[in-house]
Protein backbone atom coordinates (compact mmCIF):
# COMPACT_ATOMS: atom_id res chain seq x y z
CA UNK A 1 0.00 0.00 0.00
CA UNK A 2 1.52 3.30 -1.10
CA UNK A 3 0.65 5.72 1.68
CA UNK A 4 2.12 8.70 -0.21
CA UNK A 5 -0.19 8.21 -3.20
CA UNK A 6 -3.26 7.28 -1.19
CA UNK A 7 -3.04 9.67 1.76
CA UNK A 8 -0.47 12.44 1.41
CA UNK A 9 -1.07 13.56 -2.19
CA UNK A 10 -4.88 13.77 -1.96
CA UNK A 11 -4.61 15.93 1.17
CA UNK A 12 -2.08 18.26 -0.46
CA UNK A 13 -4.21 18.46 -3.60
CA UNK A 14 -7.30 19.28 -1.57
CA UNK A 15 -5.43 21.97 0.31
CA UNK A 16 -4.16 23.62 -2.89
CA UNK A 17 -7.52 23.46 -4.68
CA UNK A 18 -9.24 25.43 -1.94
CA UNK A 19 -7.83 28.62 -3.48
CA UNK A 20 -8.48 28.67 -7.21
CA UNK A 21 -6.22 31.04 -9.12
CA UNK A 22 -7.91 32.71 -12.11
CA UNK A 23 -6.16 32.02 -15.40
CA UNK A 24 -6.46 35.64 -16.61
CA UNK A 25 -4.19 37.30 -14.05
CA UNK A 26 -1.17 37.17 -16.35
CA UNK A 27 -0.75 37.90 -20.04
CA UNK A 28 2.12 36.97 -22.29
CA UNK A 29 3.72 39.64 -24.46
CA UNK A 30 3.71 38.59 -28.13
CA UNK A 31 7.00 40.40 -28.75
CA UNK A 32 9.29 39.44 -25.86
CA UNK A 33 7.26 36.55 -24.29
CA UNK A 34 7.38 38.21 -20.86
CA UNK A 35 4.54 37.40 -18.45
CA UNK A 36 2.86 40.62 -17.28
CA UNK A 37 0.50 40.94 -14.31
CA UNK A 38 -2.89 42.20 -15.47
CA UNK A 39 -2.94 45.24 -13.16
CA UNK A 40 0.48 46.31 -14.34
CA UNK A 41 -0.64 45.90 -17.94
CA UNK A 42 -3.76 48.01 -17.40
CA UNK A 43 -1.72 50.72 -15.67
CA UNK A 44 0.58 50.90 -18.70
CA UNK A 45 -2.38 51.08 -21.14
CA UNK A 46 -1.53 47.61 -22.45
CA UNK A 47 2.03 48.54 -23.38
CA UNK A 48 4.63 45.93 -22.41
CA UNK A 49 6.83 47.43 -19.65
CA UNK A 50 9.74 45.23 -20.75
CA UNK A 51 9.98 45.85 -24.50
CA UNK A 52 7.46 48.63 -25.19
CA UNK A 53 5.28 46.46 -27.46
CA UNK A 54 1.85 48.07 -27.99
CA UNK A 55 -0.90 45.50 -27.57
CA UNK A 56 -4.30 46.01 -29.15
CA UNK A 57 -7.00 47.70 -27.11
CA UNK A 58 -10.73 48.07 -27.64
CA UNK A 59 -12.71 51.08 -28.80
CA UNK A 60 -14.03 51.88 -25.32
CA UNK A 61 -10.52 51.90 -23.86
CA UNK A 62 -9.51 54.31 -26.62
CA UNK A 63 -12.31 56.70 -25.81
CA UNK A 64 -11.67 56.53 -22.06
CA UNK A 65 -7.99 57.39 -22.52
CA UNK A 66 -8.49 60.32 -24.90
CA UNK A 67 -11.47 62.39 -23.77
CA UNK A 68 -11.17 64.85 -20.88
CA UNK A 69 -11.83 62.99 -17.61
CA UNK A 70 -13.14 60.05 -19.71
CA UNK A 71 -16.34 62.08 -20.11
CA UNK A 72 -18.00 61.58 -23.49
CA UNK A 73 -21.33 60.73 -25.09
CA UNK A 74 -21.81 57.78 -27.41
CA UNK A 75 -24.16 58.30 -30.33
CA UNK A 76 -26.64 55.78 -31.64
CA UNK A 77 -25.40 54.49 -34.98
CA UNK A 78 -27.86 54.41 -37.88
CA UNK A 79 -29.39 51.04 -38.66
CA UNK A 80 -27.70 49.19 -41.51
CA UNK A 81 -28.99 46.23 -43.48
CA UNK A 82 -28.10 42.92 -41.82
CA UNK A 83 -26.77 40.02 -43.90
CA UNK A 84 -27.85 41.49 -47.27
CA UNK A 85 -26.40 38.57 -49.26
CA UNK A 86 -27.47 35.82 -46.84
CA UNK A 87 -23.82 34.83 -46.84
CA UNK A 88 -22.61 31.53 -45.46
CA UNK A 89 -19.19 29.90 -45.39
CA UNK A 90 -18.35 27.57 -42.52
CA UNK A 91 -20.88 29.59 -40.51
CA UNK A 92 -23.80 31.86 -41.28
CA UNK A 93 -22.95 35.55 -41.38
CA UNK A 94 -25.89 36.32 -39.09
CA UNK A 95 -24.44 33.95 -36.50
CA UNK A 96 -21.04 35.59 -36.77
CA UNK A 97 -22.65 38.97 -36.07
CA UNK A 98 -24.36 37.57 -32.98
CA UNK A 99 -21.10 36.06 -31.73
CA UNK A 100 -19.25 39.36 -32.26
CA UNK A 101 -21.98 41.24 -30.41
CA UNK A 102 -21.88 38.87 -27.43
CA UNK A 103 -18.07 38.99 -27.38
CA UNK A 104 -17.67 42.77 -27.48
CA UNK A 105 -21.04 44.15 -26.41
CA UNK A 106 -21.08 46.33 -29.54
CA UNK A 107 -23.53 46.42 -32.40
CA UNK A 108 -20.79 47.19 -34.93
CA UNK A 109 -17.02 47.30 -35.29
CA UNK A 110 -17.04 51.07 -34.73
CA UNK A 111 -17.98 53.35 -31.84
CA UNK A 112 -18.65 57.08 -32.32
CA UNK A 113 -18.56 59.53 -29.42
CA UNK A 114 -18.30 63.27 -28.90
CA UNK A 115 -16.81 65.25 -26.06
CA UNK A 116 -13.82 67.48 -25.39
CA UNK A 117 -10.06 67.13 -25.53
CA UNK A 118 -8.16 69.93 -23.86
CA UNK A 119 -11.39 71.92 -23.79
CA UNK A 120 -11.84 71.65 -27.57
CA UNK A 121 -14.86 69.87 -29.13
CA UNK A 122 -13.90 66.56 -30.73
CA UNK A 123 -15.74 63.68 -32.39
CA UNK A 124 -13.94 60.32 -32.28
CA UNK A 125 -14.75 57.23 -34.36
CA UNK A 126 -12.82 54.26 -32.95
CA UNK A 127 -12.63 50.74 -34.38
CA UNK A 128 -12.59 47.54 -32.34
CA UNK A 129 -10.51 44.77 -33.90
CA UNK A 130 -12.18 42.20 -31.66
CA UNK A 131 -15.41 42.70 -33.64
CA UNK A 132 -14.84 40.57 -36.75
CA UNK A 133 -11.35 41.97 -37.20
CA UNK A 134 -12.65 45.53 -37.33
CA UNK A 135 -13.85 44.82 -40.87
CA UNK A 136 -15.66 47.58 -42.73
CA UNK A 137 -19.23 46.76 -43.71
CA UNK A 138 -22.32 48.87 -44.30
CA UNK A 139 -22.67 49.51 -40.56
CA UNK A 140 -19.16 50.96 -40.34
CA UNK A 141 -19.84 53.17 -43.36
CA UNK A 142 -22.97 54.51 -41.65
CA UNK A 143 -20.95 55.16 -38.52
CA UNK A 144 -18.29 57.17 -40.38
CA UNK A 145 -20.92 59.28 -42.11
CA UNK A 146 -22.68 59.88 -38.79
CA UNK A 147 -19.37 60.95 -37.20
CA UNK A 148 -18.68 63.40 -40.05
CA UNK A 149 -22.16 64.93 -39.87
CA UNK A 150 -21.86 65.33 -36.12
CA UNK A 151 -18.44 66.99 -36.43
CA UNK A 152 -19.81 69.49 -38.95
CA UNK A 153 -22.90 70.16 -36.81
CA UNK A 154 -20.82 70.78 -33.67
CA UNK A 155 -17.96 72.50 -35.54
CA UNK A 156 -15.66 69.93 -33.94
CA UNK A 157 -12.47 68.18 -35.01
CA UNK A 158 -12.87 64.61 -36.27
CA UNK A 159 -10.46 61.90 -35.13
CA UNK A 160 -10.75 58.41 -36.65
CA UNK A 161 -8.85 55.48 -35.11
CA UNK A 162 -8.88 52.51 -37.51
CA UNK A 163 -7.92 49.01 -36.44
CA UNK A 164 -9.12 46.82 -39.24
CA UNK A 165 -8.26 44.06 -41.65
CA UNK A 166 -10.15 45.79 -44.45
CA UNK A 167 -13.50 45.30 -46.15
CA UNK A 168 -15.96 42.73 -44.81
CA UNK A 169 -16.06 39.88 -47.31
CA UNK A 170 -19.45 38.63 -46.10
CA UNK A 171 -21.07 41.75 -47.61
CA UNK A 172 -19.34 41.52 -50.98
CA UNK A 173 -19.60 44.58 -53.22
CA UNK A 174 -21.64 46.41 -50.57
CA UNK A 175 -18.63 46.47 -48.28
CA UNK A 176 -16.41 47.82 -51.08
CA UNK A 177 -18.92 50.64 -51.60
CA UNK A 178 -18.09 51.86 -48.09
CA UNK A 179 -14.72 53.04 -49.38
CA UNK A 180 -16.14 55.94 -51.48
CA UNK A 181 -18.75 56.59 -48.79
CA UNK A 182 -16.00 57.07 -46.21
CA UNK A 183 -14.19 59.45 -48.59
CA UNK A 184 -17.42 61.47 -48.89
CA UNK A 185 -17.53 61.67 -45.09
CA UNK A 186 -13.96 63.00 -45.01
CA UNK A 187 -14.78 65.60 -47.69
CA UNK A 188 -17.72 66.85 -45.62
CA UNK A 189 -15.41 67.65 -42.72
CA UNK A 190 -12.70 69.23 -44.86
CA UNK A 191 -15.17 71.40 -46.81
CA UNK A 192 -16.40 72.76 -43.47
CA UNK A 193 -12.83 73.84 -42.68
CA UNK A 194 -12.52 71.45 -39.73
CA UNK A 195 -9.48 69.32 -38.83
CA UNK A 196 -9.59 65.66 -39.82
CA UNK A 197 -6.99 63.48 -38.09
CA UNK A 198 -6.26 59.76 -38.26
CA UNK A 199 -4.54 57.60 -35.66
CA UNK A 200 -3.28 54.47 -37.42
CA UNK A 201 -3.15 51.46 -35.10
CA UNK A 202 -2.33 47.79 -35.47
CA UNK A 203 -3.47 46.70 -38.01
CA UNK A 204 -4.66 49.16 -40.67
CA UNK A 205 -4.88 47.24 -43.93
CA UNK A 206 -6.99 46.50 -46.98
CA UNK A 207 -9.82 48.77 -48.05
CA UNK A 208 -9.54 50.83 -44.88
CA UNK A 209 -5.99 51.93 -45.68
CA UNK A 210 -7.05 52.51 -49.30
CA UNK A 211 -9.74 55.01 -48.33
CA UNK A 212 -10.29 57.26 -45.31
CA UNK A 213 -7.28 56.06 -43.30
CA UNK A 214 -4.76 57.80 -45.56
CA UNK A 215 -6.64 61.08 -46.07
CA UNK A 216 -6.01 62.75 -42.73
CA UNK A 217 -4.72 66.31 -42.46
CA UNK A 218 -2.46 64.83 -39.80
CA UNK A 219 -1.57 61.12 -39.81
CA UNK A 220 -0.37 59.68 -36.51
CA UNK A 221 0.58 56.07 -35.81
CA UNK A 222 1.32 53.90 -32.79
CA UNK A 223 4.76 52.27 -32.61
CA UNK A 224 5.04 48.93 -34.40
CA UNK A 225 1.64 49.14 -36.09
CA UNK A 226 1.17 47.20 -39.34
CA UNK A 227 -0.04 49.66 -42.00
CA UNK A 228 -0.52 48.73 -45.64
CA UNK A 229 -2.86 47.37 -48.27
CA UNK A 230 -1.88 43.81 -49.19
CA UNK A 231 -0.06 41.47 -46.84
CA UNK A 232 3.73 41.23 -46.92
CA UNK A 233 3.65 37.57 -47.99
CA UNK A 234 1.34 38.37 -50.93
CA UNK A 235 3.63 41.20 -52.04
CA UNK A 236 6.73 39.00 -51.86
CA UNK A 237 5.06 36.28 -53.92
CA UNK A 238 3.91 38.86 -56.49
CA UNK A 239 7.17 40.74 -57.01
CA UNK A 240 9.35 37.71 -56.18
CA UNK A 241 11.67 39.76 -54.02
CA UNK A 242 12.50 39.86 -50.33
CA UNK A 243 10.97 42.85 -48.60
CA UNK A 244 13.15 45.05 -46.35
CA UNK A 245 13.10 44.64 -42.58
CA UNK A 246 10.28 46.48 -40.86
CA UNK A 247 8.29 46.80 -44.09
CA UNK A 248 4.72 48.08 -43.50
CA UNK A 249 5.55 49.03 -39.91
CA UNK A 250 4.75 52.51 -38.61
CA UNK A 251 8.42 53.45 -38.31
CA UNK A 252 9.10 52.40 -41.91
CA UNK A 253 6.20 54.53 -43.16
CA UNK A 254 7.46 57.49 -41.12
CA UNK A 255 10.89 57.24 -42.78
CA UNK A 256 9.24 57.22 -46.22
CA UNK A 257 6.88 60.13 -45.56
CA UNK A 258 3.62 58.18 -45.33
CA UNK A 259 2.80 59.22 -41.76
CA UNK A 260 3.60 62.43 -39.91
CA UNK A 261 4.39 61.14 -36.43
CA UNK A 262 4.83 57.86 -34.54
CA UNK A 263 3.62 58.52 -31.01
CA UNK A 264 3.75 56.17 -28.00
CA UNK A 265 0.38 55.47 -26.42
CA UNK A 266 1.16 57.37 -23.21
CA UNK A 267 1.84 60.55 -25.20
CA UNK A 268 -1.08 60.30 -27.62
CA UNK A 269 -3.59 62.42 -25.72
CA UNK A 270 -1.22 65.34 -25.11
CA UNK A 271 0.05 65.19 -28.68
CA UNK A 272 -3.43 65.19 -30.23
CA UNK A 273 -4.54 68.08 -27.99
CA UNK A 274 -1.49 70.10 -29.02
CA UNK A 275 -2.22 69.46 -32.71
CA UNK A 276 -5.88 70.44 -32.32
CA UNK A 277 -4.90 73.68 -30.60
CA UNK A 278 -2.47 74.51 -33.41
CA UNK A 279 -5.06 73.78 -36.09
CA UNK A 280 -8.02 75.49 -34.40
CA UNK A 281 -6.12 78.40 -32.80
CA UNK A 282 -3.05 79.00 -34.98
CA UNK A 283 -2.34 82.42 -33.42
CA UNK A 284 -2.71 83.01 -29.67
CA UNK A 285 -4.58 86.18 -28.59
CA UNK A 286 -2.19 89.08 -28.03
CA UNK A 287 -2.12 92.88 -27.92
CA UNK A 288 -1.75 94.52 -31.31
CA UNK A 289 1.36 96.75 -31.25
CA UNK A 290 1.56 99.42 -34.01
CA UNK A 291 4.76 99.34 -36.05
CA UNK A 292 6.84 102.56 -36.17
CA UNK A 293 6.82 104.61 -39.35
CA UNK A 294 9.91 105.00 -41.51
CA UNK A 295 10.60 108.54 -40.23
CA UNK A 296 10.31 107.44 -36.59
CA UNK A 297 12.67 104.53 -37.14
CA UNK A 298 15.26 106.91 -38.71
CA UNK A 299 14.94 109.45 -35.87
CA UNK A 300 13.32 112.22 -37.95
CA UNK A 301 10.21 114.17 -37.06
CA UNK A 302 7.20 112.79 -38.85
CA UNK A 303 5.97 114.87 -41.76
CA UNK A 304 2.41 116.11 -41.73
CA UNK A 305 1.10 114.81 -44.99
CA UNK A 306 -2.36 116.09 -44.18
CA UNK A 307 -1.48 119.87 -43.93
CA UNK A 308 -3.27 122.39 -46.17
CA UNK A 309 -1.44 123.63 -49.30
CA UNK A 310 0.27 127.05 -49.33
CA UNK A 311 -2.09 129.80 -50.44
CA UNK A 312 0.69 131.59 -52.40
CA UNK A 313 1.59 128.49 -54.39
CA UNK A 314 0.14 128.24 -57.87
CA UNK A 315 -2.40 125.58 -58.64
CA UNK A 316 -0.07 123.76 -60.99
CA UNK A 317 2.76 123.57 -58.43
CA UNK A 318 6.21 125.15 -58.75
CA UNK A 319 7.49 128.26 -56.93
CA UNK A 320 5.13 131.00 -55.61
CA UNK A 321 4.51 134.07 -57.81
CA UNK A 322 6.59 137.22 -56.97
CA UNK A 323 4.91 140.12 -55.21
CA UNK A 324 3.79 143.14 -57.33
Amino acid sequence: MNWISNFVRPKIRALVNKTEVPDNLWEKCRACSAMIFHRELEASQRVCPHCGFHMRIGAKERLDSLFDDADYTLIELPEAIQDPLRFRDSKRYSERLKDAHSKTGQREAIMVAHGQMGGQPVVIAAFNFAYMGGSMGAGVGEGLLAAARLAVLQEASLLVIPSSGGARMQEGILSLMQMPRSVIAVDMVKEAGLPYMVLLTDPTTGGVSASFAMLGDIALAEPGSIIGFAGARVIEETIREKLPDGFQRAEYLLEHGMVDMVVPRRELRDTIIRIIMLLRQPTPPAEVVPLPTRDESEGRAPTDSGSEPDADAPEGGGEPAPEQ
